[in-house]
């Protein structure tokens, strides 16, 4: 069984992560502190910042914690469900207010649009994430669509799989969204591969890639504005 839970990591008098957030505000904290605002609750012999502190060292980073799973979490030493969920729900409202979502209606003007819209969730995702965003006559979405997680391949990014959505949503255009987990965003041979495969088909069902933005955590690439979409395809 788990070791008995201590009362509180800031129930005793002193400059604990608590009180200093009281007197001097949340940019003063460090990020194990803030962490340990959100688990309250240690081990004996070990703290809530004691136990953050560990957290933060098993995971490499703050941004690798974010990263991790319900199951993850749940699995390391001092956290139980209430915690792992807790943990969990504080990182996904940082990235909810940290990311400019685009709504349904919104018009995509650009790449920039897309990056801030997926930046957040996919810059730390551990998986290549492939997603579809299917726009209308004006450029304004419809929908996301995910397609596909794993190393992006020409076998696995199908068209057939990628403009069902679209033929069934009567979409007028898409725009291609994958990440590199590596954090470099340039776009390897296969993107370009699966560009010039998707490019194809949507120009011969009549339903124009606008795009494909690599997202990662050193920014974006548009293969457009690099020059790397097959020529003499009708793409939009």
């Amino acid at each position: 069984m788990m070791a008995v839970m201590v009362s509180s990591a800031f129930s005793g008098p002193g400059d604990g992560p608590r009180e200093r957030l009281a007197t001097q505000g949340a940019e003063a904290l460090s990020e194990a502190e803030l962490v340990a605002l959100i688990l309250r609750t240690g081990l004996r012999g070990c703290d809530a910042l004691c136990l953050a502190r560990r957290l933060l060292d098993r995971a490499g980073s703050l941004a690798r914690l974010a990263a991790l799973s319900p199951p993850e979490l749940d699995g390391e030493p001092g956290l139980g469900r209430a915690k792992a969920a807790a943990l969990v729900a504080a990182f996904e409202i940082g990235r909810r207010v940290a990311t400019r979502r685009l709504a349904p209606g919104n018009a995509v003007r650009g790449p920039e649009d897309v990056f801030r819209h997926f930046y957040a969730r996919l810059r730390n995702a551990s998986q290549e994430c492939f997603v579809l965003l299917l726009l209308d006559g004006r450029h304004r979405l419809i929908r996301e669509v995910a397609v596909s997680r794993g190393t992006l391949t020409a076998s696995l990014v199908h068209p057939r799989e990628v403009f069902r959505s679209a033929l069934r949503e009567a979409a007028a255009a898409v725009v291609l969204v994958h990440n590199h987990p590596s954090g470099d965003p340039t776009p390897s041979h296969e993107d370009r591969e699966v560009t010039e495969r998707l490019v194809r088909a949507g120009g011969l069902l009549g339903i124009p890639v606008i795009d494909h933005i690599v997202v990662a955590e050193g920014g974006y690439r548009s293969l457009r504005q690099r020059g790397l979409f097959p020529e003499g395809i009708e793409s939009g």
